[in-house]
C-alpha cells in the first residue's frame, strides 16, 4: 500500500470511500488524481524524514498557538530558512489545511505564524466550500496528510455583506455570493450585529457542507484522521477565535 504521512495514496483512493458507491467527486478524479503520481514520486525521492504525523487535535493546538504569537508580537517565523525551501522543493507534508477567504488582509501562513510546507492553503472569496476546493483539500487530506481543516472567516467580508444586501452583482461575483446566502438566512432575524453573525454563520454552514460533500472527507473524519473546524478572524486584532 502506497501511503504519505500515514494516509493512502492514489491505488488505495477508491477503497477508502468504497468502488461503485457515491464514487469520488469528479474534482478529485479530474483535477487531484491526476498529480497524485507526481506527489508520490516527490515523497519517494527525498532524502529527507518524513516527520511523524500529527493528530488532529494536535494541529489544532499548532494553530491556536501559532496565532497568539501572531497576536502577541512574538512570531517565530519557522521553516523559512534556505535548507526549509530545498526540502520543500522535493516534499510537502502540511499539518493542516486552511481553508480561507482571498482577502488580501487574511494571509494564512501568516496569522498563524507557520512557514513553508506547514500549511495547504485554499482561498476563495467568502471561504466558500466550491467544487475545486473540495478537491484541493481531499488531495490535502487523503495523500498529503493534513489533519485538520479549517474554515477561517473574517470580520468585514465583502462577500458576506455582499449576500445580506442581496443586490445584483456583475460578471460572476454572484456565483460565490449566492453559496453565503443560505447561511445569511439563518441569522437574518437574530439579534446583535447582523454581518458578525452572519460571518460566523457561513463559516458554520462551510464546515458542514464540506463534510457533507466529499465521501473522502467524510471517511477520514469517522476513522478519526481528520477533523473540520471553524474559525472566525478579528482584523483589527488579529486574533481567530474557534467557532464550534
Amino acid at each position: 500500500m502506497s501511503r504519505i504521512n500515514g494516509f493512502v495514496g492514489r491505488r488505495n483512493l477508491l477503497k477508502l470511500v468504497g468502488v461503485g458507491g457515491a464514487g469520488i467527486a469528479a474534482t478529485a478524479a479530474s483535477g487531484v488524481l491526476w498529480s497524485e503520481d507526481k506527489a508520490v514520486a516527490q515523497q519517494q525521492s527525498t532524502p529527507v524524514q518524513k516527520p511523524q504525523p500529527v493528530s488532529p487535535d494536535a494541529a489544532i493546538k499548532r494553530l491556536v498557538e501559532g496565532n497568539k504569537r501572531f497576536i502577541d508580537g512574538k512570531r517565530l517565523n519557522p521553516n523559512q530558512s534556505k535548507l526549509r525551501l530545498q526540502e520543500t522543493a522535493v516534499a510537502q507534508y502540511p499539518f493542516a489545511a486552511i481553508l480561507g477567504c482571498a482577502d488580501s488582509r487574511v494571509p494564512g501562513e501568516i496569522v498563524f505564524d507557520q512557514g513553508l510546507g506547514d500549511l495547504f492553503v485554499v482561498r476563495l472569496a467568502g471561504n466558500i466550500v466550491a467544487q475545486e476546493a473540495i478537491g484541493s483539500l481531499e488531495f490535502a487530506t487523503a495523500v498529503l496528510g493534513a489533519q485538520t481543516i479549517m474554515v477561517l472567516g473574517h470580520t468585514k467580508c465583502g462577500a458576506v455583506s455582499a449576500a445580506i444586501k442581496g443586490d445584483p452583482l456583475p460578471g460572476r461575483i454572484g456565483i460565490f455570493v449566492e453559496e453565503i446566502k443560505p447561511a445569511v438566512e439563518r441569522v437574518r432575524k437574530k439579534t446583535g450585529n447582523i454581518e458578525e453573525n452572519a460571518v460566523i454563520a457561513n463559516v458554520q454552514y462551510q464546515v458542514g457542507r464540506l463534510a457533507e460533500s466529499s465521501t473522502i472527507l467524510a471517511s477520514l473524519i469517522k476513522e478519526g484522521k481528520l477533523k473540520i473546524v471553524g474559525g472566525y478572524y478579528d482584523l483589527a486584532t488579529g486574533k481567530v477565535n474557534m467557532i464550534s
